[in-house]
């Protein structure tokens, strides 16, 4: 499971950015790659908040 998940992962973003049409396409690439840690941060984050409430209203 472990591999199938690194083959997908697996992408050159340098090359991505050498073949862009033009420098909007860069930016997109940059946050493509960068949103999915954000989205994982706010969750952690959001569970994180919510065990400190439900701990704090015992």
């Amino acid at each position: 499971m472990n591999l199938l998940i690194s083959i997908i992962q697996n992408v050159d973003i340098d090359q991505k950015i050498k073949e862009a049409p033009d420098s909007g396409y860069s930016i997109g690439v940059f946050i493509g790659t960068i949103l999915p840690f954000v989205i994982l941060v706010a969750i952690a984050y959001a569970i994180y908040r919510y065990n400190k409430n439900r701990i704090k209203d015992k």
